[in-house]
């Protein structure tokens, strides 16, 4: 009797000792959590926390599901011990993206307030600079630099171009990216519709050319080759060219030919007193100042093609329309410099300076250096 009470109690004994081991083992495994998952102490700083981690992910109902992999726990584990030093250096290296980063803006906003500053000095150098060639504290004198606007006659002020709507008169200069800055009046005037959209333009860059250049809109005008040629090229041509017979009647006729003026023809085609009786100097060769009246128009803003995309966008920033289109990007015509040379070699060293003096107000009034390299060589 008592062997067999020994052997039920350690038959008991033994039975919850295995019990005991299938608990431990199935707790370790995952089989069932005796120790609930702890939430992490940074859980708004974890990276992880809304991308399906442990700590946000609920387990699954379905009694079929595959248990939760061993490792679930020790990485719960990690996350907390080892991944809040990883946590505090990313937060660490946030910081210092975002210090960087405002350090950045603070610096682009000082190049910008310096770059702003620099723009209003060289504006202003520039008009102080017409002011006084304008006022006669130089040496330099050119006709009607005294003259009341009220008696500019009207066919010489066809080159302002006036939005009521902003206030903004523009003088525009042939071949001086004035395409583009018509086409930037014409969106600012909404005076033109486009066919495709039936509403005014808003982008200056699909305005096209031959639209801007059109008297109907502004006080312009485009003269092709031929009117070129019947209006100055064949009196060019009979006056200096000493050629026997009649001329070509039509430009293709002459080009065909192989007749046309000459660079130094030109030149003494400007410079032939008799030139300028006749009618005032074509817009193309038209000195600025007769174009765009300087000393009787107060500019505010004078820009020039040497700077024209820096002067480009703080114009528009300064009529505070910025934000509604940008200047269109374009070549400059630019004559190079190996061209110059070139056509200025013919040209005899009186002609030149005779040619100088008659450009030299614009030198002057517009801050250019004197070409002495063409004038004296």
């Amino acid at each position: 009797m008592g062997t067999w009470r020994g052997l039920r109690v350690a038959f008991i004994l033994g039975s919850l000792f295995m019990i005991l081991l299938i608990i431990v083992y199935w707790d370790d495994v995952g089989g069932f959590n005796l120790y609930p998952l702890q939430e992490p102490k940074h859980e708004s700083l974890h990276p992880r926390a809304t991308a399906g981690s442990p700590h946000s992910t609920s387990r699954p109902q379905n009694s079929s599901s595959s248990p939760v992999p061993t490792t679930a726990r020790s990485t719960t584990l990690v996350s907390e011990e080892t991944g809040g030093a990883a946590e505090e250096l990313t937060e660490e290296e946030g910081k210092e993206k975002q210090e960087q980063r405002q350090q950045e803006t603070r610096e682009d906003e000082e190049k910008g307030r310096s770059r702003t500053i620099a723009d209003n000095m060289e504006q202003e150098d520039r008009k102080q600079r017409i002011m006084g060639v304008c006022s006669g504290k130089d040496a330099v004198e050119f006709p009607g630099s005294t003259r009341p606007f009220e008696q500019i006659p009207n066919r010489e002020l066809d080159h302002l171009i006036v939005d009521d709507t902003h206030q903004i008169i523009y003088c525009y200069v042939p071949k001086v990216a004035c395409t583009n800055w018509k086409r930037v009046m014409v969106v600012l005037s909404q005076s033109l519709i486009s066919p495709s959209s039936g509403k005014p333009y808003t982008d200056p860059e699909a305005v096209p050319p031959d639209l801007v250049h059109n008297s109907s809109i502004h006080l312009t005008f485009a003269k092709p080759n031929e009117d070129f040629y019947k209006q100055f090229g064949s009196v060019m041509l009979r006056r200096y060219a000493n050629l026997s017979g009649s001329l070509p009647e039509t430009a293709a006729e002459a080009f065909a030919a192989g007749i046309k003026p000459t660079f130094q023809q030109f030149i003494t085609y400007l410079l032939d007193p008799e030139t300028e009786r006749e009618s005032i100097f074509n817009e193309h060769w038209r000195q600025v100042y007769r174009l765009c009246h300087p000393c009787q128009v107060k500019y505010d803003f004078i820009g020039r093609l040497e700077s024209l995309e820096t002067d480009a966008e703080h114009l528009l920033k300064l009529l505070e329309v910025d934000h509604l289109l940008h200047f269109p990007s374009g070549a400059r015509n630019r004559t190079a410099a190996s061209w110059e040379r070139d056509w200025f070699a013919q040209i005899p060293i009186a002609m030149r300076r005779e040619l100088y003096k008659l450009y030299e107000p614009d030198f002057e009034l517009f801050g250019y250096p004197k070409p002495d390299s063409t004038l004296h060589q």
